[in-house]
C-alpha cells in the first residue's frame, strides 16, 4: 500500500493517489483541475485508476473527477448530500471501497459544508490514515461561511460551526491517536485561517497542538470559528457550483483559447485586460483598462477576486511560454472560458507615473494614501496614520470613496496587492488623478 500526496503550492491545495500493490488499483482523492499527474503515476505503478473521491464540493478550485471518470471509467464517489449532476456512487457513513488489503470508510463530517466528508484508510485491519478533506486542517479547522449565496448567510454560519463542532468531537477526535492525518489544504489556503505549512499530522498531534480541538464550549468553538474570518474571491461559489456540475476537459478547454501573437483592436472600457508582466515592466507600458495581476504564487486567487465569473477578460503576458502557463492556472479555477483572448504585448503605450519617494517621505499630507491590506493586517499595524484601508477585494465597488483633489498612493505589505491596485484605481479615475503605486518601498515604512 502506497499513499502519494500531490501539491498544487498556488492553491496551497492537496490531492491524492492510494495504490493497492497487490491488486494495482489507484483511488484518487480530491484531484487538481490537470488529470496528467494521475494518469502518470498510475502508469508509473501499472496500475489503473478505479475510483475517485471528492471530500465535498470545492469552492477554491475546480477539480477533474469529471473528466477522470470518462477517460479511465473510475467511478466518482462524494457524499448523496452533495447532490451532483454528474453520475456518482453515494460515499455516505457506513460505505466503504475496498482495493485489496485496503478499506476506505466514509464519515459524514459536516462543518465546512453540508456536504462534506472524511475518508479513514484501514489496511490489514488497522487505521492508518484519515483524509479530511476541508474539515480538519493542519493546526485548524474550515471555514464555515463558504455557502454565503443564501439570504440566511449567518444563521447558516453558525449552524454549520455548530455541526463542525460535532464532527470533530463525535467523529474524528476518536480516532487513534496514531492515524495520520492528510487534509486537501494546507497554510495560505483562504478555507482556513491560519493553517500550519505542515504537509501531514496525526490525530494525536492535533488533539494537543489544533485550538479546534481543544477543551472549548459549543458557544466558545462557534464564536471562535465565526470570528476574525477572511475574505471570500468572487470565484468560489462559481467553483462550487462548477465543481457539482463536473467541469470540461483540462486539455480540450485551454486548448479552445484564442491566442493572438498581437494586441487586440481596442473593445472599450468595458472588458479588462490581465496583464501578467511584472510590475516594472507593466509601468513602463501597458495597455488601457488593464490590471496587473502578476504572475506569482497566488495569481489564482486575485484573478478570481478581482475579476468576476459574470465577466470576461483578456490575458496579457511577455511570451507565448508565459501565456501558455498562465491559461493552465487560469483553468485551475476554472476561468479559462472566460478568456476572451489570450495575446503577447506588443503595443504597450500607456505609461504609469513614478513616485518621487523622498517628496513622499517629507510630504505625506499631500498625497491620499489607500491601504488595501486586508482588514486584519490594518488592525495589527498601520503604516500611515492618515491612510484610508480599502482592502484589494472590495476596491472595485469602493473606488467613489477615493478622494481624488491629491495624488493618490496605493500600498499594501510588499507590493504584489497594489501593483494591481493601483492598475484598477488608474483604470477607474482616469484623469481624474495622478495614481503611484508605492510598490516594494512600503517595506521603507513597516
Amino acid at each position: 500500500m502506497k499513499i502519494e500526496q500531490f501539491e498544487d503550492k498556488h492553491l496551497s491545495h492537496y490531492s491524492y493517489a492510494v495504490l493497492s500493490e497487490c491488486e494495482q488499483k489507484v483511488i484518487l482523492i480530491d484531484p487538481s483541475r490537470n488529470p496528467a499527474p494521475y494518469y502518470d503515476y498510475a502508469r508509473q505503478h501499472q496500475a489503473q485508476i478505479t475510483a475517485v473521491i471528492e471530500t465535498h464540493s470545492h469552492a477554491d478550485f475546480v477539480s477533474s473527477h469529471l473528466e477522470i471518470h470518462k477517460t479511465t471509467g473510475a467511478k466518482i464517489y462524494a457524499s448523496k448530500h452533495l447532490k451532483p449532476c454528474y453520475p456518482f456512487s453515494p460515499f455516505d457513513e457506513g460505505d466503504v471501497i475496498v482495493a485489496g488489503k485496503i478499506k476506505l470508510k466514509a464519515l459524514n463530517t459536516p462543518g465546512h459544508s453540508n456536504d462534506s466528508i472524511s475518508i479513514v484508510l484501514e489496511h490489514n485491519g488497522s487505521n492508518k490514515a484519515v483524509f479530511t478533506g476541508d474539515t480538519l486542517f493542519i493546526g485548524d479547522i474550515g471555514r464555515p461561511d463558504l455557502r454565503e449565496t443564501q439570504k440566511d448567510a449567518t444563521a447558516r454560519r453558525e449552524e454549520l460551526a455548530a455541526r463542525m463542532y460535532s464532527s470533530l468531537r463525535d467523529k474524528l477526535m476518536k480516532l487513534e491517536d496514531d492515524v495520520t492525518v492528510y487534509p486537501s489544504h494546507g497554510a495560505g489556503t483562504l478555507c482556513g485561517k491560519s493553517l500550519s505549512d505542515k504537509k501531514s499530522s496525526t490525530i494525536g498531534n492535533e488533539k494537543a497542538g489544533n485550538w479546534a480541538l481543544l477543551q472549548l464550549t459549543p458557544e466558545q468553538f462557534i464564536s471562535q470559528l465565526t470570528s476574525d474570518l477572511p475574505f471570500i474571491p468572487s470565484y468560489f461559489p462559481y467553483d462550487v457550483d462548477l465543481n457539482i456540475k463536473g467541469a470540461p476537459s483540462f486539455g480540450e478547454s485551454t486548448s479552445k483559447v484564442k491566442i493572438s501573437k498581437t494586441s487586440p483592436a481596442g473593445d472599450g472600457k468595458g472588458t479588462w485586460i490581465v496583464d501578467v508582466r511584472p510590475n516594472s515592466v507593466f509601468m513602463k507600458g501597458h495597455l488601457p483598462h488593464s490590471v496587473n495581476i502578476m504572475e506569482g504564487d497566488k495569481f489564482e486567487t486575485w484573478l478570481g477576486t478581482i475579476i468576476r465569473p459574470d465577466e470576461s477578460f483578456y490575458l496579457a503576458a511577455a511570451s507565448t511560454e508565459q501565456l501558455n502557463r498562465m491559461i493552465w492556472r487560469t483553468a485551475s479555477i476554472g476561468y479559462e472560458e472566460l478568456i476572451k483572448e489570450a495575446f503577447i504585448i506588443t503595443d504597450a503605450r500607456v505609461q504609469d507615473p513614478v513616485l518621487n519617494l523622498n517628496d513622499f517621505k517629507d510630504n505625506e499630507d499631500n498625497y491620499t494614501i489607500i491601504d488595501v491590506r486586508n482588514q486584519q493586517e490594518v488592525n495589527e499595524k498601520k503604516l500611515f496614520k492618515n491612510s484610508i484601508s480599502i482592502p484589494l477585494p472590495e476596491l472595485r465597488h469602493r473606488i467613489k470613496e477615493i478622494p481624488t483633489s491629491k495624488p493618490v498612493v496605493v500600498h499594501c505589505a510588499a507590493g504584489y496587492r497594489s501593483a494591481a491596485a493601483s492598475s484598477v484605481i488608474t483604470s477607474e479615475l482616469g484623469n481624474l488623478t495622478t495614481v503611484y503605486n508605492l510598490g516594494e518601498a512600503v517595506k521603507e515604512f513597516s
